[in-house]
């Protein structure tokens, strides 16, 4: 059973998304806060048993908003995974939401029964993201100027952080794959890996990244995927 604590400040969404997960027998709707503060006060209370797998995040919310109260958590209650549910795809939102920890970013228009399947997905470690996001934000960071598309490969392998150069082709591969939201078994067929195999290289790279998950190292690709 997966443990789902759901914040949303629109009272008739969250009783939507709660009524609607509820019809997943795997999944339990263990508490809701129409806020981060009102999360965080509840997490307080819990015991380390009673901690949710998944906390379900809304972003623009009052007093306390999804982005701090993301940070908050992975800070806190590094077990629990949060996936950011919104109906704003905006560039700037998702990288912060990303970099405050979060491990998914969905739009509240996503089919309910995709919902379900991304929720376990990320229970399991797997980034979850909905059509578009990474490619939103692949195109915030060349905005930022990170790196420029006009060099020549040669030239823009050079301009990789010492540690992605370092990473083997096929390890680069992974890292791709990993920032377009593949699981261990699409990379294994992706590339014709046993899953064994694809987890190895997981690994590998996030210990030669220094990463702490496969969002951080989702980030990481969207940043630089263009040079690999």
């Amino acid at each position: 059973m997966i443990k789902i604590l759901l914040v949303e400040d629109q009272q008739l969404i969250r009783e939507g998304l709660s009524a609607l997960l509820s019809l997943e027998a795997d999944l339990n709707i263990m508490s809701e806060a129409e806020n981060g503060q009102i999360a965080m006060d509840w997490l307080a209370q819990q015991s380390t048993e009673q901690l949710p797998d998944i906390a379900l995040m809304d972003m623009r919310m009052p007093v306390m908003d999804g982005v701090a109260a993301t940070s908050a958590i992975a800070q806190k209650y590094p077990t629990i995974k949060v996936l950011v549910l919104t109906t704003f795809d905006d560039d700037e939102l998702i990288t912060q939401s990303m970099n405050a920890g979060a491990q998914g970013y969905l739009l509240k228009d996503t089919p309910s029964e995709e919902l379900a399947s991304s929720i376990r997905a990320v229970a399991k470690g797997y980034s979850q993201f909905g059509p578009g996001i990474v490619q939103k934000m692949m195109a915030h960071t060349a905005k930022g100027g990170t790196h420029s598309s006009s060099q020549s490969p040669s030239t823009e392998l050079s301009t990789l952080p010492p540690k992605i150069q370092a990473l083997t082709p096929r390890e680069r591969e992974v890292l791709t794959l990993i920032g377009q939201g593949a699981s261990n078994k699409e990379i294994a067929q992706q590339l014709f890996l046993s899953e064994g195999t694809v987890k190895n290289y997981v690994t590998s790279v996030l210990s030669q990244l220094d990463l702490r998950d496969r969002t951080q190292a989702a980030l990481l690709a969207a940043q630089w995927i263009q040079t690999f």
